[in-house]
């Protein structure tokens, strides 16, 4: 590896395939070769991109504006590019191929480099297209299209902050609405405007009346529309700043900032120069086979001419890629290469929260269809299609499908504020097999129903991101052992990229399932013969207030449990009774982070997150944080969710942090570390902002302290917005509040995270005194209702009937529980109390509260390093400790612990010993003593004794906290993992008449230089950090003039 934009290979004889552009067609070329060629093995790839950065999400790169991390946007990560088999991937970045020379094999780069190629592929992309009309080169003007022009965008935008001048973008396509909501979310500007030369947007995907739907939405956004106008020119000062837009007519919209997004050209200038033949509107020439002109050089993607035709969205792409892979392998070999066929053109987005989304041929009736049953298609058959329209303009929603005049073939359609059939009604579209039910029932079903797969046949495609078909799902459940949908997604890459699929992929899933005789349980974990749901209702209408009593009625009688349904337990008792939940009988059902109340660190410290209700604090609690911050050396860090997070706080220093916060401030826990509520994110609304409508502060504080410390099946986020302009990101939490003039629109079932789902409208201008009743009627449904570990955007999708059967239960009171629900609520939160504060006065729950029950030592096993002024832990090492087995020269029993130090539990109870420099876990399970090294080998962490205790099969095991690695405790296996290749060292462990616990162990030498904290514990520069390479790189800017020595702490 050289600096941090190069992977070489060793050299080797295989084959070389050079591909030149490093975006999201070429990596799925790359993707799909590499799995083709894996037994083979018979190339080796250099990709050559000209950006910076890894192949990245171009589709999501509206995103970007609200992360600012590039790494969020990769479509693999860069550990993903070091694994592949040695030898057969490399890449160079911030590299321009300059030259094609076809008859030596060879490209030659800016750099002054050159790679040989055996095959050549060419996945150069497009290029924004800017129009060269007068204005276009000013300062201002921005296209939107690359990482680079959202970063110059950005950068040129914050200098313009409060200076009251408005935004423009050009264009009111994907492109254009996507480019909006970017300068909107800036909120930078004090009026964004889209132009577009139509008579309404969204012309390639949507008809008028669709259109201008969409228009009058993004309207209510606060974003004026121009529609049906002329650019003439763009308006500029005398320094050279753009100042407007003036339009052929003569009239002015004023803007500082202009931004095109009027469409891409294919960059074909490599292979023009080169000598390959390129269509004379743009694109590089290629057949059926994507061959170029010369052979053994190909184009796929953006770049690619076939039959006069450039493809702009990505799905066409992946087609080529796909094909390209199978004919440069498979096909080879088996002599059947494939044909490139007219792509699939549907597309499914969501803009500016509209959904939107096109299929099939959406505009047979007005170009004529492409394909009739009868073979014959073209121009002068479009009176053989029949359109069938719904048009809903208060829930603003429109649909229109198109049928053959019979009405027993579906041949595309499209769909505005309800894409929920896309998927099902593109794949029946393509399928071109009569339909079986009527048109009807096509486009006035009940939305956010299951969607149904079982009419689809295998050749289906079902995820049209990563070209995967009902029958490559089914054959991974079947042939490959997939048991869950998350396997299922690991194997095919269905529901991985826009995640608009999962429904179906779960249906197919749980069809075939049954169909191979498997039975499809959503049981809570083997213990429990009932889901989470279930037993909920069970321990509500029973009063079972504990653990045993719970699985004696339910579960399995006399069972220990495990570290699935003790934390899941432990939630339904705080959701329904809500006692202390470190009180002895709940204690052991507690994880880790709940156990010490507090989030569990990779060094074995702990986060302090003090509640911040609003995001409001005062200067004299901020001081209360710098001062106990300061006091025990933590580093801090300001949350997403508007608090302070200060990590490295010591098991045992939390009792005194916690005395300081709560009695110089006034603070109570913020439960960062429970499945509760978090947080209630809010703007300043009218407390402070020109454009506010409500006081989201006011209403944000008020909501967090109603439902502050409830335990649920997750965590449960929500927010507060001021206005439309959404400052708050109140749609894509768990509940979120917008303010109108009438009140609030409540907005739920939104997360972000690894799946993120825009939320959903539960109810529109809700006044002020009914937001809280039809809160706790939602959030008691689902604490009541949901799966173990389901957040709220997964719940509402499982719902039979969606959003809309979630709107009929707490807003019609279609079960008759909305007083029940309210009721219920109402008891819980009257039933508050602070965790912390209640612990630091209690003298039985602060012994909990000390490092090791024998000692008062207190020992790091991760050295610290300072970095940016702040103290973290040093990096983790890459590869588990291997720890083997040892032979000890003699063993004696020894006294290890006073058995009063472990108490009689249902759920079990452990402790932490120190032995020498040596430590060690002991656990009490039904009287009976265990012991093993502290030590979890998977990351070389010292937390053993603060698992969970588990049992199954005959087994017995502790789960470690951090990653959840199992560790059997009895039988010939004492000490194997189940659920990874490592071990750990177990003792014999007895209890004896005097009250001691002893053990069967090795001399204190012999055990340290075994065991030994200091022989395991993570050095500092142990191992390096991820930014050497770049840091390489930015060392040699510094002492350049313009660049600054120090910068946020790193001295170049």
């Amino acid at each position: 590896m050289t600096g941090g934009d190069e992977v070489q290979c060793e050299p080797s004889n295989r084959k070389k395939i050079v591909v030149v552009g490093l975006g999201m067609v070429a990596i799925s070329f790359i993707e799909k070769l590499l799995k083709l060629d894996a037994k083979r093995r018979e190339y080796d790839i250099i990709v050559i991109g000209e950006e910076p950065h890894l192949a990245y999400n171009r589709v999501g790169l509206s995103s970007y504006f609200q992360h600012r991390d590039v790494e969020r946007l990769y479509m693999n990560p860069a550990e993903w590019y070091a694994s592949t088999p040695t030898g057969s991937l490399s890449y160079h970045l911030n590299t321009t191929v300059t030259g094609i020379y076809s008859e030596n094999k060879l490209v030659t780069t800016a750099r002054g480099d050159s790679f040989n190629y055996d095959e050549l592929v060419l996945a150069t992309g497009s290029t924004a297209i800017l129009p060269r009309m007068s204005g276009y080169d000013a300062t201002g003007v921005f296209v939107y299209r690359t990482i680079e022009d959202l970063q110059n965008l950005i950068s040129f935008s914050e200098a313009k902050k409060g200076t009251g001048q408005n935004g423009v973008v050009i264009g009111g396509g994907l492109l254009g609405l996507e480019a909006a909501k970017a300068m909107l979310d800036l909120e930078v500007y004090d009026k964004i405007t889209i132009i577009e030369a139509m008579p309404y947007v969204l012309g390639r995907q949507l008809d008028r009346d669709a259109g201008m739907m969409v228009a009058e939405q993004v309207k209510g956004l606060g974003v004026e529309v121009v529609l049906g106008k002329m650019v003439g020119k763009l308006t500029t000062s005398e320094d050279g700043s753009v100042t407007g837009v003036e339009f052929k007519d003569g009239s002015v919209v004023e803007g500082a900032c202009v931004c095109f997004a009027i469409g891409v050209r294919a960059r074909d200038d490599l292979a023009k120069n080169s000598g390959l033949q390129c269509h004379e509107r743009g694109g590089i020439l290629v057949g059926d086979d994507l061959q170029t002109t010369v052979k053994g050089v190909y184009a796929i993607g953006e770049c690619a001419n076939w039959k006069n035709m450039c493809y702009g969205l990505v799905g066409p792409g992946y087609e080529m890629a796909d094909l390209l892979a199978f004919n440069l392998t498979e096909g080879r070999i088996h002599g059947q290469p494939r044909s490139f066929a007219a792509p699939d053109m549907s597309t499914k987005l969501k803009l500016l929260g509209i959904d939107v989304a096109s299929f099939g041929d959406p505009f047979a009736d007005v170009f004529g269809p492409k394909w009739l049953p009868d073979g014959t298609s073209g121009l002068d058959r479009k009176d053989q299609v029949q359109a069938l329209t719904y048009k809903d303009p208060f829930g603003n929603v429109y649909k229109r499908y198109l049928f053959t005049l019979d009405g027993k073939y579906l041949l595309g359609g499209m769909m505005m504020g309800d894409a929920a059939d896309y998927v099902k009604l593109l794949a029946i579209s393509k399928r071109h097999k009569q339909l079986e039910v009527a048109p009807g029932e096509l486009i006035v079903g009940k939305s956010g129903g299951e969607e149904g797969a079982d009419d689809l046949d295998d050749d289906a495609q079902i995820c049209s991101c990563n070209n995967v078909t009902k029958g490559d799902i089914t054959t991974a459940i079947k042939e490959k052992s997939c048991k869950s949908v998350g396997d299922v997604k690991s194997c095919t890459k269905a529901g991985t990229s826009c995640g608009g699929c999962l429904p179906l992929v779960q249906n197919i899933f749980t069809r075939t399932m049954k169909d191979s005789g498997e039975e499809v349980q959503n049981h809570l974990c083997p213990h429990f013969q009932h889901s989470r749901a279930d037993i909920f209702y069970i321990t509500m209408v029973k009063k079972l207030e504990s653990f045993d009593t719970i699985m004696a009625e339910c579960g399995t009688p006399g069972s220990l449990g495990c570290e699935v349904c003790k934390p899941a337990i432990g939630s339904i008792l705080a959701s329904l009774f809500n006692g202390h939940i470190l009180d002895p009988s709940r204690k052991g059902l507690q994880d880790t982070n709940d156990k010490f109340l507090a989030n569990i660190q990779r060094n074995g410290t702990f986060s302090v997150v003090p509640r911040v209700p609003g995001g409001e604090i005062t200067p004299k609690k901020l001081a209360v944080i710098a001062s106990v911050a300061e006091k025990y050396n933590l580093y801090c860090k300001i949350t997403g969710g508007q608090r302070i997070d200060m990590f490295g706080a010591k098991k045992q220093d939390l009792l005194a942090i916690w005395t300081e916060l709560s009695e110089k401030g006034g603070m109570e826990s913020g439960h960062a570390y429970a499945k509760a509520l978090r947080t209630v994110k809010s703007c300043v609304g009218t407390t402070w902002c020109r454009f506010g409508v409500g006081d989201s502060v006011g209403m944000a504080i008020r909501i967090e302290e109603r439902y502050k410390s409830i335990r649920a099946p997750h965590k449960i986020k929500g927010a507060v917005s001021g206005c439309v302009r959404e400052c708050a990101e109140a749609q894509n939490k768990d509940f979120g509040l917008i303010a109108t003039e009438k009140g609030y629109t409540i907005f739920v079932g939104g997360n972000g995270g690894a799946t993120p789902r825009h939320s959903d409208i539960l109810a529109k201008d809700v006044p002020v005194d009914d937001v809280l009743p039809i809160l706790d009627r939602y959030l008691l449904f689902y604490i009541r209702t949901a799966d173990r570990l389901q957040r709220t955007a997964r719940w509402i999708e499982g719902l039979p009937g969606g959003i809309q059967y979630l709107r009929e239960v707490v807003l019609k009171d279609k079960l008759g529980i909305c007083s029940e629900l309210e009721r219920q609520m109402e008891e819980l939160v009257s039933s508050f109390f602070c965790e912390w504060t209640e612990t630091v006065k209690n003298p039985e729950r602060r012994k909990q509260f000390q490092q090791f029950v024998n000692v008062n030592d207190a020992v790091d096993w991760i050295e610290p390093m300072t970095e940016r002024g702040q103290q973290r832990p040093s990096n983790w090492p890459k590869e588990p400790a291997k720890i083997d087995p040892v032979t000890w020269t003699s063993l004696s029993w020894q006294p290890l612990v006073e058995a009063s130090k472990l108490r009689d539990l249902d759920t079990g109870d452990s402790q932490q010993v120190k032995r020498g420099g040596t430590q060690l876990a002991v656990f009490k399970i039904r009287g009976k003593y265990y012991c093993t090294q502290q030590m979890c080998p998977h990351k070389r962490a010292f937390v053993l004794s603060d698992g969970l205790i588990g049992e199954g099969d005959d087994k017995l095991w502790v789960s470690c906290p951090l990653h959840k690695r199992n560790f059997e405790l009895t039988g010939q296996n004492a000490g194997k993992c189940g659920n990874d290749d490592m071990s750990i060292t177990t003792f014999e462990v007895e209890e004896r008449e005097e009250g001691w616990v002893y053990a069967l162990l090795p001399s204190v030498e012999e055990l340290d230089n075994a065991l030994g904290t200091d022989k395991w514990k993570v050095r500092n520069g142990e191992t390096p950090s991820q930014f050497d390479g770049l840091d390489e790189r930015l060392t040699k800017r510094a002492g350049r003039e313009g660049v600054l020595k120090r910068n946020n702490g790193l001295d170049w």
